[in-house]
């Protein structure tokens, strides 16, 4: 087992394409062609995960948060940051991060709370644009069903719940082979006219390298004719935040004391009560005020994420119930989704959750 390994099967999950420009995502620290002893997974590195992943002889950590956000232009040992990356580099130990491309697919960050929360009907809250394409590829009828599938297979043809999804027109083709050309119809310098299948389909924009390889691997012609136009529809299943159903509505203090039991929480900041019972819930892990105006936006009654300045509260503009759990609490199901995930992909790999409560926070009650 390489780092590698583990890396390409997240990859394929959440893609790096998907990450925000802000972000770092990614190995950080060692060499996708290390050899790897097992990993441990973690919402953040620090000095003590690396320590803890020493001793349990891990030599790969995966965390949500990427130590590094930022260039550094020296590594002293000045700050956790430093320490940490040294300690790693001395120990060759690979640090790898999943962070906001984990967050904007659907199964994620945010699908996870959802799940714990017993959501229903999840729809991303926020889809992102231009991350589809739509591929359009000309070949003989008696290839199309051919064509069709290695597409499929390739990634291309899915529609939010809908897969296999293509279009198949007919017309007449033509074309003239030039000299040096080896045509599978036609002769050189002759103008040739013949019926041929249109196919349609839509792909996620990273995919790109692979449908085109699937489709050229399995076409007929020394010259494919096809078109790829960048769309300007959302992608459905990427993008921030979710929304879902409660099976049930329930009343907000209710639904406050169940929140609080399940991020294990000893306060939890939310706007004024409107006193009505709340069924449909936007949620998003982390700093999530960006999405106020879309949780608004789909009519849900509660918005739940973290990290809310105090003139925030006041966009809630009795519409919704804001409510702030708390960042690492938002987010610590990560570790859980993360564990499962790779377990069942790598069943006998040495795989570990941390234990190691990395959370900076602490709360002082009375």
């Amino acid at each position: 087992m390489q780092v590698n390994d583990i890396i390409h099967f997240l990859e394929n999950i959440a893609p790096p394409f998907l990450q925000e420009p802000y972000d770092n995502a990614g190995l950080i620290t060692g060499n996708k062609s290390m050899a790897c002893t097992g990993a441990i997974i973690c919402l953040d590195c620090t000095e003590e995960i690396v320590q803890e992943a020493i001793e349990k002889k891990c030599n790969l950590i995966i965390a949500h948060h990427p130590i590094i956000f930022n260039g550094l232009k020296k590594i002293n040992g000045n700050n956790y940051v430093e320490r940490t990356i040294i300690k790693a580099i001395k120990n060759n130990m690979a640090i790898y991060a999943i962070h906001t491309n984990l967050d904007n697919v659907i199964e994620g960050v945010n699908g996870k709370i959802a799940e714990k929360i017993g959501l229903q009907k999840l729809q991303v809250l926020a889809p992102k644009p231009n991350n589809l394409q739509k591929l359009v590829v000309f070949c003989p009828p008696e290839h199309a069903t051919n064509i069709t599938n290695a597409l499929h297979s390739a990634g291309a043809g899915n529609i939010g719940n809908y897969s296999h999804c293509s279009f198949t027109s007919t017309g007449m083709g033509s074309f003239t082979p030039a000299e040096g050309a080896n045509p599978q119809t036609g002769k050189i310098g002759k103008n040739e006219k013949l019926t041929e299948n249109k196919i349609e389909v839509i792909f996620p924009t990273w995919l790109q390298a692979q449908v085109l390889q699937a489709m050229k691997a399995n076409h007929p012609y020394e010259e494919v004719a096809y078109d790829i136009y960048n769309m300007a529809n959302n992608y459905q299943n990427i993008g921030s935040g979710v929304v879902g159903y409660l099976p049930e509505a329930m009343n907000e203090l209710d639904l406050l004391g169940k929140l609080a039991k399940l991020f294990g929480t000893q306060a939890i900041r939310h706007t004024q009560i409107l006193g009505k019972r709340v069924q449909k819930i936007a949620l998003c892990g982390g700093a999530g005020s960006f999405l106020i105006n879309a949780a608004k936006a789909a009519a849900a009654d509660v918005y739940i994420t973290s990290d809310l300045k105090y003139h925030e509260f006041f966009e809630a503009d009795n519409q919704l119930t804001l409510i702030d759990v708390g960042h690492y609490e938002s987010e610590q199901f990560t570790i859980e989704l993360l564990f499962d995930l790779l377990s069942n992909k790598f069943p006998t790999f040495a795989l570990q959750k941390t234990s190691n409560n990395t959370n900076p926070v602490r709360y002082f009650a009375l």
